[in-house]
């Protein structure tokens, strides 16, 4: 059997599909939304073709396609005849909720069959019964919120190794303001600062003389204790929560020496762990001072 996985997401207008393919997306999935049925087929062999670069697949497919929809039975069929592992993702809710869902949007239903936005859910629902059968996962989320409903994904679509989050670490200055795009942000300006040592001042942060300077004082040494156990507790229930970035940054006054050691030593303390981790000098290079 191929290895290559194939999650077609369906089900009702309105149900939560783009809600669904945004989750997939942030999880490694190449998706896809509204293909037509008859290029699933295509798709397909273009994902064999790969040699592996797309595994891992989601596609949306629903009564969008109008004429072509039919055709998606048969593209089902094929793909087991590729020994493409195929899977169904059904989503549904009840049809008050619905109703109310697109009179909050203002959208038209996309089956437009009526004037009445009722008798096109219940027809949506009737043409959707056969493949709804054939669905290797159901969920109704008339009572979910988005992040319930991305989290029941996860738990029955995702495995853990695809859940590995990405942690960016990210050193600045303060005077060059803050990172608009980080999560989680900690002040090191209180520490010891080797910029007001002449040997030490002209020095990057990555430096040996400027690393052993500022973690030899207890206050950082206190510091990096509290402050990167909260992080190895709190970055787990990041992962639980189905974050899949999450950003960490640490500040001093000019961004050239205490941030840049401080980060430098949290990705070392956290390699090791489930974590794609990247790190960024945002600021180490910009202020160059003169001896």
């Amino acid at each position: 059997m191929n290895k290559t996985r194939f999650v077609i997401i369906t089900g009702l207008s309105g149900a939560g599909k783009s809600i669904a393919v945004k989750c997939f997306e942030d999880s490694g999935f190449f998706c896809v939304d509204n293909i037509p049925s008859q290029l699933i087929l295509k798709f397909a062999e273009i994902c064999l073709k790969s040699k592996g670069k797309l595994s891992k697949i989601a596609l949306v497919v629903d009564i969008r396609g109008g004429i072509f929809f039919k055709d998606l039975y048969g593209s089902l069929d094929y793909l087991k005849e590729l020994g493409i592992n195929r899977e169904i993702l059904f989503l549904e809710a009840n049809d008050d909720i619905l109703v109310n869902r697109f009179s909050g949007t203002r959208r038209k239903h996309p089956l437009n069959i009526s004037n009445n936005i009722m008798e096109n859910i219940q027809a949506e629902r009737e043409q959707l019964k056969e493949l709804r059968s054939q669905a290797n996962l159901i969920i109704d989320t008339s009572d979910l919120t988005p992040k319930q409903l991305s989290n029941e994904i996860i738990r029955n679509f995702i495995k853990e190794k695809e859940q590995e989050i990405q942690v960016t670490l990210i050193s600045f200055g303060y005077k060059y303001g803050i990172p608009i795009d980080v999560d989680i942000v900690f002040d090191a300006r209180f520490l010891p600062n080797p910029f007001y040592i002449d040997k030490l001042k002209n020095l990057p942060g990555t430096n040996e003389k400027i690393e052993k300077y500022v973690t030899e004082f207890p206050i950082t040494q206190h510091f990096m204790e509290v402050y990167f156990n909260l992080l190895s507790y709190l970055i787990p229930y990041y992962v639980k929560e189905g974050k899949t970035y999450l950003s960490i940054a640490f500040g001093c006054t000019g961004g050239r020496h205490r941030s840049v050691v401080l980060i430098n030593s949290l990705a070392n303390y956290l390699k090791g762990k489930e974590y794609k981790l990247f790190v960024k000098h945002r600021d180490m290079n910009k202020e160059e001072v003169k001896a």
